[in-house]
């Protein structure tokens, strides 16, 4: 565009932005519709969180080569585009919400065409934009895809509720185990213990025994001397009576 007029430049750039901003553009032909039928469209769109805008052939393919978004071969002819931008917050819109309103109206007036369109930057030819439409609604998506996720978290969850059960039930087998070792060493220090004092105690009898006989020998031997000093001494009358006669 060559010394554009700053009018031009302003659309360019506002064409440009909501390009940038939509997760999905819908390009269409609205030759024949009126202005009842126009705002009838575009209160549709609206409800269905979109907005569509008529711009100037030439100026959209300005803002689509900039944004290097292969659009061209669809601007002829009076050119509606419906647009499906971003929430203010950056959450996606609902573009099968949007390419529902539009077969529907579509259907119902002949006189609006689907071109094709952008599904972010990706090219949609006009069965794309049709087939988008048979995409059950967001809502929908999100239950079916949150019932996909119940299941397996429901597992889990069972799954984290049984890590520290069986964790439990294994440190107090392991406690048991290593517990059960000393208590083993202990009976049988018990056992050695025992068997010391009995053998303490044997060899101490031993001993006593050992020393007791020789007192018993020697007390036996000064019996035995004061038995024959005995005899001697009642023999002793006798020799000396036998010896006077």
């Amino acid at each position: 565009m060559e010394n554009p007029r700053p009018e031009k430049v302003a659309v360019v750039d506002e064409v440009r932005g909501r390009l940038e901003n939509a997760d999905a553009t819908v390009v269409t032909e609205y030759r024949g519709l009126n202005v009842p039928a126009m705002a009838k469209l575009r209160d549709e769109l609206r409800a269905a969180g979109g907005e569509v805008k008529i711009y100037k052939n030439t100026l959209v393919r300005f803002a689509a080569r900039d944004l290097g978004l292969e659009i061209e071969d669809l601007l002829t002819g009076p050119t509606a585009i419906a647009f499906v931008p971003k929430g203010a917050d950056g959450t996606p819109g609902d573009a099968v919400a949007v390419a529902k309103a539009i077969r529907r109206y579509a259907g119902e007036n002949d006189a609006l065409v689907i071109k094709g369109g952008l599904l972010g930057t990706k090219r949609l030819t006009t069965d794309d934009v049709k087939a988008l439409a048979d995409v059950a609604p967001r809502e929908q998506l999100l239950s079916e895809i949150a019932g996909l996720f119940a299941a397996p978290m429901q597992q889990f969850a069972s799954l984290l509720d049984a890590v520290p059960r069986n964790f439990a039930y294994a440190l107090n087998a392991l406690i048991e185990k290593q517990g059960g070792a000393p208590a083993d060493e202990t009976a049988a220090d018990t056992a050695d213990e025992t068997a010391a004092d009995t053998a303490d105690e044997t060899a101490a009898d031993a001993a006593d025994e050992t020393a007791a006989e020789p007192a018993s020998t020697e007390t036996a031997a000064e019996a035995a001397s004061t038995e024959t000093a005995a005899e001697a001494a009642t023999n002793e009358p006798a020799a000396d009576a036998a010896a006077e006669s």
